[in-house]
């Protein structure tokens, strides 16, 4: 029996799964996420324009003595004009909460995306040019920082590269939290490369479960399970969303595998009553 497009992609995801942080390539597990929400698509020439995007990153590299040398302002503008520029990329404020622009192979095609998406895109350019860059899980917005030899330099991706000061961050965070609301120590650490992994795919994740599409939410948490198969709160969702399609073995067995990865975690004690009460359902 021939493998399909999404076995093949899921078969790679759990190969990223047993991989440390360090060794993941975020492009190249996007895109095998994207092939299983659109196994019809055209994935290979989203991978050639991801390698197009790396082998111009290189070039523009060796083009920039200042970018090549560590400054971080300067490099923020090669990357800016590489993948906002030249290659067209921007947010999308029009249909924001479409879920192609959560999906790599969409955004490669339509040029658009969310921030961690666009930030994704970044990442792989700056990663190809040898720079040292990360995502940043700033509330309620994706951002990247690029390193600096005085200290970062912050982007704005979904807004062209747009370099962020203090006094932005301050306006951006009373934004999505409120006019009481101030810059904090822990709002600035940089987000693991399976932690963006996950953030990109969550947001199918809400959008289907927005949509009451509880099988197609599930099918994506035990994807990202894949990729993150020791995250608890990933096997708990799971067990949760089994629990709601009335499966209750799954659930059983989703909500102990949670209990043994974080036996003290928050909420345990509502989750062993639970298991409690599905394990007297099924006897």
């Amino acid at each position: 029996m021939p493998v399909t497009a999404i076995t093949e992609a899921r078969i790679a995801l759990d190969a990223a799964g047993q991989l440390p942080e360090a060794e993941i390539d975020l492009a190249t597990v996007a895109l095998q996420l994207a092939r299983i929400d659109s196994p019809k698509a055209d994935w290979r020439a989203g991978a050639a324009l991801l390698s197009e995007i790396a082998r111009e990153a290189v070039s523009r590299t060796a083009a920039n003595p200042a970018a090549d040398a560590g400054d971080g302002e300067a490099r923020r503008q090669v990357l800016a004009a590489l993948i906002h520029g030249q290659f067209g990329f921007q947010g999308d404020t029009q249909s924001y909460d479409d879920m192609a622009n959560a999906n790599l192979i969409e955004v490669l095609a339509r040029r658009k995306g969310l921030p961690v998406a666009l930030g994704l895109l970044w990442l792989h350019a700056a990663e190809a040019a040898g720079w040292e860059a990360h995502g940043v899980d700033f509330p309620g917005h994706f951002i990247l920082a690029l390193q600096d030899k005085t200290g970062p330099v912050v982007v704005d991706v979904f807004h062209g590269g747009k370099r962020l000061e203090a006094q932005d961050l301050r306006a951006l965070v009373k934004r999505m939290e409120g006019a009481k609301a101030e810059l904090r120590p822990g709002m600035m650490v940089a987000m693991g490369k399976r932690a963006m992994l996950l953030r990109l795919q969550n947001n199918i994740k809400l959008r289907r479960l927005q949509r009451h599409d509880v099988e197609g939410a599930l099918a994506c948490v035990e994807d990202m399970k894949r990729l993150a198969p020791g995250n608890a709160l990933l096997w708990r969702e799971a067990g949760l969303m089994n629990q709601r399609l009335e499966r209750i073995g799954a659930a059983l067995t989703q909500l102990e595998h949670a209990l043994v990865l974080a036996p003290q975690a928050e909420g345990h004690l509502r989750i062993r009553e639970l298991v409690d009460e599905l394990r007297h359902r099924l006897n």
